[in-house]
């Protein structure tokens, strides 16, 4: 079986795209030491909301193998509302790769902004923890 490419206008940095899959507000003891969101913790969100989206499509529980791309654009401050959106790249025989960006919106500004997106593959598998097929799906997957 070949990979099937599904090709998504990915954001262009001016509002979301894709499948809303988390959102979730930044708190105090999400903080780094300078006082910023940790990374971690906006990376973490983003890993829960793909792995959402990612049983979705594979219709089975799945696992992150690889995260590659990732580039964190601005801050996240304590009180920011972040939401997760997903786009399906690509789908295999067992893996898929799914873009994700995180937008903020913060308190008294209308609009949000892109924070964060990255590329994340997860792998479906079964109920031992082995790797296996996905089906194919005549279920439209975001734009």
């Amino acid at each position: 079986m070949t990979d099937t490419h599904v090709k998504t206008p990915f954001s262009s940095d001016t509002e979301p795209s894709g499948d809303l899959c988390i959102r979730t507000l930044a708190m105090p003891a999400d903080t780094n030491a300078n006082g910023d969101i940790f990374g971690g913790w906006l990376l973490s969100q983003m890993d829960v909301g793909g792995g959402v989206f990612a049983s979705k499509v594979a219709k089975s529980r799945t696992v992150t193998v690889a995260i590659e791309a990732m580039n964190f654009r601005k801050a996240v401050y304590v009180g920011d509302l972040v939401s997760v959106y997903a786009n399906l790249v690509r789908v295999g025989r067992t893996s898929l790769t799914v873009h994700l960006e995180a937008w903020a919106l913060r308190r008294r500004e209308a609009d949000p902004f892109l924070v964060t997106d990255g590329n994340f593959t997860y792998v479906s598998i079964d109920d031992h923890g082995r790797p296996q097929s996905i089906t194919p799906t005549d279920t439209p997957i975001a734009t």
